[in-house]
């Protein structure tokens, strides 16, 4: 028996989170469009059997798409281009809003079986869930069947405490139900705990594993699949005065353990938000890390930032994923990803409709 192909195109593509995911569950990647080149380089880097559009998405003609056939669709729209310029008459003419009709626009061009619309968890809170409503609406004027929710990462095998917004639709009528949450956890410790010590500031791109594979945790030997070593061992460089007062921080502590005399720069160290300065839990899945170098998270054991590897683990991202581009791009190309096994998980209950 042949093996059915699965094709999909990943618009809004980031890094390439869902992608990956997608790949995962046995879906193949043939196209990703996305604006930010240095995200697009690593996407491409990363899926270099994919084809990969970096241009802003409104450019794109779905005429030079038509030769393909999609099973599914998938992307996540920047939630900046989501306002109703009229709550009453609930239409989607506010130019801000042209990121989602584009992903309509795709949808309705390309007629997949499938698709699947991401964005950040508290999407169905916009102007009262009248967004969430306008959204769901357009896509099943165009006769899908939709599902919406939104899924914890931890649930799904993930070491981080991040929620995200998935809508799913068909056109098959398939009354979709989302994947349940799996019976365990993946906590920090396991998810670092083989990764070298580094740093404040060292940027090392190889670096030896401090657990052989017999030793790692099962995540841990997940994440090292086809990897030799640890790789972009990459710290940002904090200052003293910064690392100092990370000395002071326990674990699952933020900026109000620091003595006050070493905060004197804060006009008014109140008013300092909670996730500032705050170190993980070992034994605890990680705190959502979208903006991790502004936020200054603290790794459970030493006194500095995460390292782009460690941020990655904790997104689920394999050892073998590169990230390209400087620092600072890197980060934010982590920190705006879907983590790929939330993904996955819900890309393999979208296949279980097909067996």
């Amino acid at each position: 028996m042949v093996k059915r192909k699965y094709t999909s195109l990943d618009i809004f593509a980031g890094a390439g989170g869902l992608s990956l995911g997608a790949l995962q569950a046995g879906i193949d990647v043939s196209i990703a469009v996305e604006m930010d080149k240095f995200a697009a380089e690593t996407y491409k880097y990363n899926h270099p059997n994919a084809r990969v559009l970096c241009d802003n998405i409104s450019n794109i003609s779905t005429e030079t798409l038509k030769k393909n056939s999609f099973f599914i669709i998938m992307g996540g729209p920047p939630c900046q281009g989501f306002s109703l310029s009229n709550t009453r008459s609930r239409n989607l003419d506010n130019p801000k809003n042209f990121l989602f009709k584009e992903f309509v626009r795709f949808v309705k061009d390309l007629q997949p079986k499938w698709f699947l619309f991401e964005n950040v968890g508290g999407f169905p809170l916009f102007e009262k869930g009248l967004i969430r409503d306008e959204v769901k609406k357009s896509f099943e004027d165009l006769g899908y069947s939709v599902a919406d929710s939104v899924l914890w990462a931890s649930d799904y095998g993930v070491p981080q405490n991040r929620n995200r917004f998935f809508m799913v639709g068909n056109n098959q009528g398939i009354n979709f139900e989302f994947p349940q949450p799996f019976d365990y956890k993946v906590t920090v410790e396991e998810a670092l705990g083989d990764l070298p010590l580094l740093e404040n500031g060292d940027m090392i791109e190889r670096a030896a594993y401090r657990e052989t594979l017999n030793q790692a945790s099962h995540y841990a030997k997940q994440m090292r699949i086809g990897s030799e070593n640890a790789t972009q061992n990459y710290v940002s460089k904090n200052a003293d005065y910064v690392i100092e007062r990370y000395k002071y921080i326990p674990q699952g502590g933020n900026w109000r353990s620091i003595p006050n005399e070493l905060m004197e720069n804060y006009a008014d160290k109140s008013r300092c938000h909670s996730g500032i300065y705050r170190r993980l839990c070992a034994d605890k899945p990680s705190v959502v890390i979208s903006n991790y170098r502004k936020s200054m998270l603290i790794h459970p054991f030493q006194n500095r930032g995460l390292s782009v590897r460690e941020a990655a683990r904790l997104q689920s991202f394999p050892d073998t994923f590169i990230f390209k581009g400087s620092l600072m791009h890197i980060q934010q190309q982590i920190g705006n990803a879907v983590p790929p096994l939330l993904a996955k998980a819900v890309f393999d209950k979208i296949l279980s409709y097909e067996e």
